[in-house]
């Protein structure tokens, strides 16, 4: 299973979780997963995250694939003015 880790800022959509394992062949089936787990979450990391495998940072990752092994992370965008 995909180990998915949380910035803090998530965190309080994850119960507090900083790391859980989900199975799925994509970030799209991850999210699923999560919302599943967490619900409300999908929307969050839907829309306002970017999403790092395996140390690669995507901002539009949706059919980004994940393997079994991969390491993800979602990460907070930061907005600047």
């Amino acid at each position: 299973m995909a180990q998915v880790h949380f910035s803090a800022g998530l965190r309080e959509l994850t119960e507090g979780l900083a790391q859980v394992e989900v199975d799925a062949s994509t970030v799209r089936g991850l999210i699923t997963a999560l919302d599943e787990m967490f619900p409300g979450v999908g929307d969050r990391l839907s829309e306002a995250s970017s999403v790092a495998i395996d140390g690669e940072i995507f901002t539009d990752a949706e059919y980004e694939p994940v393997s079994e092994n991969s390491e993800v992370h979602f990460l907070d965008i930061f907005q600047g003015g």
